[in-house]
């Protein structure tokens, strides 16, 4: 996977921007993911990237698992319920990132 490439002072300026303005209005999880997008694409600074789906996902999924077994107090069966995942999948996923 690539890693996400640093920021310049004026891509940070532009970063902040986005949390300034991501702040202010209501979002959904669709418009908030096109932004961060956008954002990526904009920091790219020319160099090619590969794997883009994987990457997005693999960052994504982490945090989510977070989210989710912080809401359901750690519980397990609860959390995969939730996700719409076989608990023995949920349990796959969070060894993957580390979790476990």
């Amino acid at each position: 996977m690539n890693p996400v490439p640093e920021l310049s002072s004026s891509r940070r300026s532009q970063a902040s921007e986005f949390n300034r303005s991501t702040q202010q209005q209501p979002s959904s999880l669709r418009k908030d993911v096109e932004k961060a997008m956008q954002l990526y694409f904009a920091n790219l600074g020319g160099e090619s990237v590969t794997d883009l789906y994987q990457l997005v996902l693999h960052e994504v999924e982490g945090p989510l698992l977070e989210a989710v077994l912080r809401h359901t107090g750690s519980n397990q069966s609860k959390a995969s319920i939730m996700l719409g995942l076989n608990r023995g999948t949920l349990r796959k996923k969070l060894k993957q990132h580390g979790m476990l």
